[in-house]
């Protein structure tokens, strides 16, 4: 099985002799056995991406092949820990061997020392299939562990363990299949590459809500559904996968920072275990998975993070979890599929990145879905990529190729986060294909009155950009006066509504409770000032600026404050509707 290093180039090696080699092996390479991945065959010689340091490699060094993918292990300890892109536990390295990780370091992802509670949830002579539940363990305060019976498998329960403290490598259970016996263990492996099975992908039916007002109210993303934010450098993208991963409804996030500043991810580690989970109180990396590959880290890991953040997220999504997804950045990803391309000699496409960027981008985004599991219950896998094209301009092959597959873009604007206005969600380039699935749900969750509510204040926003143009000719003072009403409202929505402050303790987080009623007393305001102006009352004239306050107070107002205040500001609307009514008997 050994071979020898005959080239070295960066993170490509080319060993003569490798037998048995095949596409996507891991191999061990020189004398400190650094991990690698065979992505090329040419003969007798195997060219691999190393995902360590290459540094001080020499030629005719030894190379073992292992004869297995690239996998990830599966099993009671994700939650809370932190990998690098080849599951490597960078807080437990760090305890052993410093803040440097050194080449060729071995430390297995999931410790097989420690004892978990394994309470069984199936007896012996039960008939099990694949992904049904056999047991379960409390891997945090927040999540239930489920033992699954691994893809594959099926038979009659010979065996099943008693209630007590098991570690990960002890056997659970034994199933009997036409003979055949199988071992079950709460460690399990699985390649990266490899979507696991689903029965059935079904319709993506239900929001996953995020508490980011104009991405709930006008561009939602389904559980089980793919987004993309594209922007320039600076305009936020980093941001608002932080506030999707701390405040959507999913009960499992897993973040991937692949090739993102040191800083970036370090803010990560540092705030993420002092957040309290909305729901519950608990603290937030009891639900969260934190894969970090930054930018100094070697590239070809970088190429893989991604596939081990999935692979991850489908585990907890066949225990029936709705899990979401952060990848930050796709575009780093991408830029590490051009260099190894480049270094194979590969022909380049355009902008230089390979042929095959948008399959594999596309293969990326299909692994998110609602699927049906064994039982009838349901778990999905959403996935949000930030993509950062040089300069802004979503003309390039990685942004479009993500357009192609994905179906909600927030496009993230470098004029609104140069005015300030975060999110800089552009409203009017930004869309949701989503929107006519989940409308069902907001009508019988929130109100039946939600989509009618939201193409209102979608269409002022669009009016407002109309009229714009128009007063640029004319100037403010010859528009009719119902259009300087729409100039005034449609700024009230996007200054009180659409911007939201991520570092203030209550405006980082809006409930779609609070969104409604912002809405209503909103379009409550728009529909008085317009009957107003039917009975002759000009903009002018309308005292309305204590109403102004009071909705602008809303944002930083209290979940159990906001109905009181908003009687308050329906009360001053409606005398300022009945003055309207005197001034035109008048």
């Amino acid at each position: 099985m050994g071979g020898r290093i005959v080239s070295v180039s960066g993170s490509v090696i080319i060993a003569d002799d490798l037998e048995n080699a095949k596409m996507n092996d891991i191999i061990l390479v020189g004398d400190n056995g650094l991990i690698g991945e065979i992505i090329k065959m040419d003969g007798s010689r195997a060219i691999a991406q190393v995902y360590e340091d290459t540094s001080g490699l020499r030629l005719g060094e030894k190379v073992i092949n292992t004869g297995n993918p690239l996998s990830v292990e599966l099993a009671p300890g994700l939650i809370g820990s932190i990998f690098d892109g080849v599951q490597r536990p960078l807080d437990l390295i760090m305890k052993k061997e410093g803040v440097f990780i050194k080449s060729g370091i071995k430390m297995n992802a999931i410790d097989r020392t420690k004892k978990w509670h394994f309470k069984p949830k199936a007896n012996a002579d039960d008939d099990v299939e694949a992904g049904q539940e056999i047991g379960e363990v409390k891997e945090s305060s927040l999540v239930k562990h489920k033992i699954l019976v691994p893809p594959g498998s099926k038979g009659k329960i010979k065996k099943i363990a008693d209630e007590g403290d098991y570690t990960v490598e002890d056997v659970i259970a034994v199933l009997e299949d036409n003979g055949k016996k199988t071992e079950i263990k709460m460690l399990t492996k699985w390649p990266v590459r490899v979507s696991r099975p689903v029965k059935e992908k079904l319709p993506p039916m239900i929001p996953l809500l995020t508490g980011q007002r104009v991405i709930d109210t006008f561009f939602p993303v389904a559980m089980g559904g793919s987004a993309a934010i594209p922007g320039p450098f600076g305009a936020g993208k980093t941001v608002i996968s932080h506030q999707l991963a701390k405040w959507s409804d999913a009960d499992i996030i897993v973040y991937c920072g692949a090739g993102e500043r040191g800083n970036e991810m370090t803010e990560i580690l540092t705030t993420f275990p002092e957040l309290k989970d909305q729901k519950s109180g608990k603290p937030l990396m009891d639900r969260t998975v934190l894969i970090a590959n930054t930018s100094n880290m070697p590239v070809a890991a970088r190429e893989a993070s991604v596939y081990t953040a999935v692979t991850i997220a489908e585990y907890y999504r066949d225990m029936g979890y709705n899990v979401a997804l952060m990848a930050d950045s796709t575009s780093r990803w991408a830029e590490a599929l051009r260099e190894i391309s480049g270094r194979l000699e590969e022909m380049p496409g355009e902008e230089g990145y390979p042929a095959y960027l948008a399959r594999r981008i596309g293969e990326f985004y299909e692994r998110a879905g609602m699927v049906k599991l064994p039982g009838g219950k349901t778990g999905s896998v959403t996935v949000i990529g930030a993509v950062s094209p040089a300069g802004g301009d979503i003309s390039e092959p990685v942004s479009q190729s993500t357009l192609r597959v994905v179906r909600v873009f927030w496009a993230l604007d470098a004029a609104l986060a140069n005015a300030r206005h975060f999110p800089s969600i552009n409203w009017l380039n930004s869309y949701s294909l989503y929107t006519d699935n989940l409308d069902q749900w907001y009508r019988k969750n929130i109100d039946n009155d939600w989509p009618d509510l939201r193409e209102k204040m979608m269409s002022l926003l669009q009016k407002e950009a109309e009229i714009n143009e128009i007063a640029q000719l004319v100037g403010y003072d010859a528009l009719p006066e119902k259009d300087k009403l729409v100039l005034d409202v449609a700024k009230i929505i996007r200054e009180d509504y659409l911007q939201q402050n991520a570092f203030d303790d209550i405006d980082t987080y809006s409930s779609t409770n609070k969104e409604h009623i912002m809405l209503e007393i909103i379009q409550l305001l728009y529909s008085t000032e317009e009957k107003m102006m039917d009975q002759g009352v000009t903009l002018d004239k309308i005292d309305n600026k204590d109403i102004k306050q009071l909705i602008a107070r809303i944002r930083y107002t209290k979940e159990d404050e906001v109905s009181s205040l908003s009687k308050d500001i329906e009360n001053k609307i409606a005398r300022i509707g009945k003055k309207g009514a005197l001034h035109g008997k008048s």
